[in-house]
């Protein structure tokens, strides 16, 4: 459903597509699934993997548990995530303090957690609306958002994907990342600004009816 309460509902993957509502709201779970003890208990013993999708499979009904296995496998996998078995691993400190890493993916931000999925969901969320022309999307950054868009985007057929960048307010790393990025479907575009004039002109865009057409 919508935030603000326009547009009645839509399927997960029509949500996924549009990205946002056309009134500027955000899409949100009708409701939010509980998971009881035992449940709880039982993902205790699953991959990270495997967790993964008994969680999406709750949110994205019309997702196939077939889909998202083959989704979440790919995107978690060794070759993503060179942490030594699991994409998060939580490190003990002593025996007070935990800490969640989330670090290991391709670009070092812990935003690889979910743009390395998120393609897979998209290209399904095509397929599954029967639409025929390329995603472009469109965000802004503020550093470590946009090279871990651009690395789970690149190359990834019938999309494209542009990335605002505040051209003095990122780290020189981060935008050696960003510019150097390979893909024949990314691209950079550093802007006079902070990151809020970014994030502004990416919203204008999209409440662009005539851009959006």
């Amino acid at each position: 459903i919508i935030t603000r309460g326009n547009g009645g509902k839509v399927t997960s993957a029509q949500a996924i597509k549009q990205g946002i509502a056309a009134d500027g709201g955000l899409f949100v779970p009708e409701t939010l699934p509980v998971f009881s003890e035992p449940e709880l208990r039982e993902m205790l013993g699953m991959s990270y993997s495997e967790r993964a999708v008994h969680i999406l499979g709750k949110f994205l009904c019309d997702y196939s548990e077939e889909e998202l296995s083959g989704y979440c496998e790919k995107a978690y996998s060794e070759e993503n995530f060179r942490s030594g078995g699991t994409p998060a691993p939580v490190i003990n400190l002593n025996d007070r303090i935990s800490v969640l890493e989330l670090y290991h993916g391709p670009t070092s931000a812990f935003k690889d957690m979910a743009l390395q999925l998120m393609p897979y969901l998209l290209a399904g969320a095509l397929e599954k609306t029967g639409e025929k022309r390329d995603a472009f999307i469109l965000t802004a950054t503020s550093g470590d958002t946009g090279k871990a868009a651009l690395a789970g985007f690149a190359d990834v057929p019938g999309t494209k994907i542009i990335v605002f960048y505040p051209k003095h307010g990122v780290s020189p790393i981060q935008e050696k990342q960003m510019v150097t990025q390979r893909g024949e479907n990314t691209y950079v575009i550093g802007i006079e600004g902070n990151f809020d004039d970014a994030q502004t002109g990416v919203k204008k865009m999209f409440s662009d009816a005539a851009l959006a057409e």
